[in-house]
């Protein structure tokens, strides 16, 4: 898959496939669920019936992400069900052929739909465009599908909007997956997504505290947007193709004086060198909230009960 980094490499790539007729899908894709790969099997339907190629524009960060950042409120925005590279590699993994990467910020925030448009869409050359049943863009969400019908229909671009994707009756999103999560619905959240829910991450350095109290952790470098768990887990993980089995802490650690969330995983029956290797992190069952103990020792013995109960989850769980 071919990745489009910024409107400024825009014309590197009309120059690498000035020829390429493109069917396209633009949105934020959190976590690449089911509704979404709906629309991605639309697209590249359309561009095997066409001789052509498929392309999906994607935002960083998510707009909800930059408002939380630039404003002075104390708004939060939603947990990410994934990273922008899992993003990328779901993309690829599913068959599309270009990326369209834009940087969410002060430039395209004030970016009038009509700009948009013109600067954004039209140079790409699009046979196609497939938006989500409640799609909005530019500056104050002014622009809409109708919007985006009357511009295709002068340029002969089909422009057409996706039907909500329903499970069990309910509509498939973001939000209902990360409530799925929150409330350790592991289930529901693997139907919604397609895939058990993971999150993939390189090993680093940490305080290497697990040791001291003879339990190992492997700590999971973290983006700056949060996870949508929190709490101590049973875990299946996967390292150089292999699956090993532990226990994670998703959390501020706050025995030891915590203050910013980290992902630390114990691997069961294991003891090599992996700092720098990434690590993917499977999780199966929650078994407790993080909570703070008086001492090291209590944290121990806390830890030792939950590896117990995470090999029971772990030994019903194929």
């Amino acid at each position: 898959m071919y990745l489009i980094r910024g409107k400024h490499n825009l014309e590197l790539f009309k120059k690498l496939y000035k020829d390429t007729k493109l069917h396209a899908t633009i949105g934020n894709f959190d976590g690449l669920h089911k509704g979404h790969q709906s629309i991605l099997s639309k697209i590249k339907k359309r561009a095997e019936e066409t001789n052509a190629s498929s392309i999906v524009f994607f935002t960083e960060p998510h707009a909800s992400e930059y408002f939380a950042i630039s404003t002075n409120t104390n708004a939060e925005a939603p947990p990410r069900i994934c990273p922008w590279r899992k993003k990328f590699e779901l993309l690829e993994e599913y068959g599309i052929d270009f990326a369209f990467f834009l940087k969410f910020n002060s430039s395209l925030r004030k970016m009038t739909p009509e700009t948009f448009i013109s600067d954004i869409l039209e140079p790409v050359g699009l046979l196609s465009l497939t938006v989500g049943d409640d799609f909005r863009f530019g500056a104050n969400r002014a622009g809409d599908f109708q919007l985006l019908r009357e511009w295709g229909s002068k340029n002969n671009i089909n422009v057409t909007n996706t039907e909500t994707y329903l499970h069990l009756n309910e509509r498939v999103s973001s939000t209902r997956i990360r409530k799925a999560l929150l409330e350790n619905n592991f289930s529901l959240a693997k139907e919604l997504l397609g895939r058990p829910y993971t999150f993939a991450g390189k090993v680093v350095h940490g305080q290497h505290l697990g040791r001291t109290i003879g339990i190992p952790t492997a700590n999971i470098w973290l983006p700056k947007q949060k996870l949508p768990i929190s709490g101590v887990y049973a875990v299946r993980c996967f390292l150089d193709n292999k699956s090993i089995d532990g226990i994670a802490n998703m959390g501020v650690r706050p025995t030891v004086g915590g203050s910013h969330p980290v992902l630390e995983v114990h691997l069961f029956n294991f003891n090599s060198n992996i700092y720098s290797k990434r690590l993917d992190v499977q999780f199966i069952n929650k078994i407790r909230e993080e909570k703070k103990f008086k001492n090291l020792d209590m944290l121990k013995s806390q830890i030792q009960e939950d590896i117990k109960t995470a090999k029971i989850f772990l030994s019903k769980t194929i």
